[in-house]
């Protein structure tokens, strides 16, 4: 399956579900406590973030979607600080405070990588609580494309049924992360995502894929539903729908840190590339890459659209190489994500020799990422005259990708990279040549945003004009 990272930022999600406060309280163990049969954690850092609902909201946020929050919180300090932090994250939220009921929040004290205790903070919002969510997703449904419920049996969802046919006359789909042992509350939802556990609570327990598929496929008749995809930790997941064949999808994960929030962002994933327009497999298959990033982390994480894109291009192998101008400014604003230090070198290559490739490979040594951008064959013609370039800009560009030190190739039709340059502002610019550092076609303005600009003189005096006219006058060029 080729997959392509979609436009997350067409895709509008309205998520609807418990909100909590996820704390962290990390710190050292050294020794056993004098009062109990317990280690004393000594408290070095904390961190909060926001969980269930709030966490799929967030991870939205973080791929580049427009998301919306509707849910139920305490009219306390960790609501107020929910708020504020998703408001930071660029999601818009619209809460209920609930006066007599705190904020859900759940503290876990962590020590070496290892959570040591778990401790929960909240009351059951009751129905009247949540009758308010009905009236605030009426007023946001129209600017949705999907609707997540995401459902932690917090009270938050007294009323689903309700909210899923509210969705389904606006036309809009409803993706379903649920819980417990009553799934008919789901009915006519477009997306149930339950993981295994809470399958086989449902259908019973299953032996092999087949039964699970069988199982699940009842499942989809009785609740009406289109899909189900069933995440299985180690074995993945499982697509199943109502039409097509069933699909199962390895899991992705090098090392397994951590599973708190990993179901948030499945569910945000599948949501967000379902509402910039790919198919419901292809959404599916990108959720099984973040998934298995976000088990990596510890804690509560989001995935963000960066992340997500160098991973499938490392994936696919298309991290490197010839690349369109748009997809070269999506390439340098991930390495600009990952912290990489990007260089930036033109000419036109018509025949690589020695030079070049030494030349090369010393710009590379002077940052992550190394750009060629090749002339392309009219410019060089007015640059260099009649007969050049000898070799095509396909052929050059194709040489000049396979070089070790060369990750990304453009080709550009102007007779100066300038236009360029100032699309994508690399953090070294860098010719090679007897140049003067002011003589260098793009300096001036590589400078006025603080970038660096380096002339490197070719090894061994090597020059494509001289070894094409020494062809020409049937010399060696050796």
């Amino acid at each position: 399956m080729n997959l392509d990272i979609p436009r997350f930022d067409k895709a509008r999600i309205l998520v609807l579900g418990d909100v909590m406060l996820d704390r962290y309280w990390h710190g050292g163990t050294s020794r056993i406590s004098p009062e109990a049969p317990v280690a004393v954690v000594k408290v070095q850092n904390t961190k909060d973030s926001p969980g269930g609902a709030g966490n799929v909201a967030l991870n939205l946020a973080a791929l580049g979607a427009a998301a919306s929050l509707v849910g139920l919180v305490g009219d306390d300090v960790a609501g107020r600080e929910l708020e504020t932090s998703l408001n930071a994250a660029g999601v818009l939220c619209d809460f209920h405070k609930v006066g007599d009921k705190p904020t859900i929040t759940k503290l876990r004290v962590i020590s070496r990588h290892q959570q040591l205790i778990r401790l929960d903070f909240e009351e059951q919002f009751n129905p009247a609580d949540a009758r308010s969510l009905t009236q605030r997703m009426q007023a946001l449904l129209p600017t949705a494309d999907i609707l997540v419920l995401s459902d932690y049996k917090k009270g938050a969802l007294h009323h689903v049924q309700e909210l899923i046919q509210m969705a389904r006359v606006a036309g809009v789909r409803v993706l379903v992360d649920p819980k417990g042992e009553d799934f008919s509350i789901y009915r006519d939802a477009t997306l149930v995502k339950p993981n295994l556990h809470e399958f086989e609570a449902i259908v019973g327990h299953c032996n092999s894929e087949e039964e699970l598929v069988q199982k699940g496929r009842r499942l989809l008749q009785e609740l009406n539903l289109e899909a189900l995809l069933i995440t299985r930790g180690e074995h993945g997941m499982s697509l199943i729908r109502q039409h097509g064949p069933e699909q199962h999808f390895p899991a992705r994960a090098r090392d397994v840190f951590d599973v708190t929030g990993a179901g948030d962002t499945v569910i945000a994933v599948v949501a967000a590339c379902m509402g910039a327009g790919l198919p419901l497999p292809e959404s599916v298959a990108l959720a099984n890459i973040a998934a298995g990033l976000v088990v990596a982390k510890l804690g509560t994480a989001a995935i963000s659209g960066p992340e997500l894109r160098r991973e499938v291009q490392l994936d696919g192998g298309s991290d490197r190489g010839v690349m369109t101008r748009e997809q070269l400014l999506l390439a340098v604003n991930d390495a600009r994500a990952h912290g990489e230090k990007v260089v930036f070198t033109n000419g036109c290559f018509d025949i690589i020799h020695a030079g070049h490739v030494g030349y090369l490979k010393e710009a590379r040594k002077q940052g992550d990422r190394l750009i060629v951008a090749i002339n392309d064959d009219a410019s060089v013609t007015r640059l260099k005259g009649k007969g050049r370039p000898i070799n095509s800009i396909d052929r050059r560009m194709a040489v000049v990708s396979g070089l070790e030190s060369v990750d990304w190739v453009v080709s550009f039709t102007e007779d100066t990279p300038e236009s360029l340059l100032r699309e994508l502002k690399p953090d070294v610019l860098i010719k090679g040549g007897d140049y003067g550092i002011g003589e260098v076609v793009g300096s001036e303005f590589v400078h006025s945003y603080g970038g660096e600009v380096m002339v490197l003189a070719f090894l061994d005096n090597c020059s494509t004009s001289a070894i094409v006219d020494k062809i020409q006058r049937g010399q060696k060029t050796g």
